[in-house]
């Protein structure tokens, strides 16, 4: 894994593509929680995982992300919100999609950067969100 420890460089990289790498980040960290915490098998894993990693739903989490997050990824997310994007899932709304593509940016640039620990904090803070809404 490259730790871009240069932010010049890792500012340089297209806000899309660092959406790119936050949609696998996002989507193994949910891969993740439901194989350690579930005895489910593959198949109602794979609706479990499909119900958090979707428009609806990462725009729902970075709602909740937005009020904590550092000035430096409130901005990263801001780009990959307002990213010009080609199109949008035919099950979620615009607004919904831009959002959900500003949190994967997110996600991908806190990868990139390196900081695991970071990207563990407002997951598990997304998690906590969940547990408390079935509540």
């Amino acid at each position: 894994m490259q730790n871009f420890e240069d932010k010049s460089k890792l500012n340089a990289i297209p806000t899309l593509n660092l959406a790119f790498v936050g949609d696998g980040v996002f989507d193994l960290l949910v891969r993740e929680h439901l194989v350690t915490e579930s005895s489910a098998h593959v198949g109602e894993l794979n609706g479990l995982k499909v119900k958090m990693v979707n428009c609806k739903s990462q725009a729902e989490f970075a709602k909740i992300l937005l009020p904590i997050l550092t000035e430096e990824e409130a901005e990263v997310y801001k780009r990959g919100r307002n990213a010009k994007v080609n199109s949008a899932s035919k099950h979620s709304t615009l607004s919904d999609y831009h959002a959900a593509t500003g949190l994967e940016a997110l996600f991908g640039y806190l990868y990139l950067k390196g900081d695991k620990e970071r990207i563990k904090e407002l997951f598990a803070l997304i998690l906590n969100y969940i547990s408390n809404s079935k509540a």
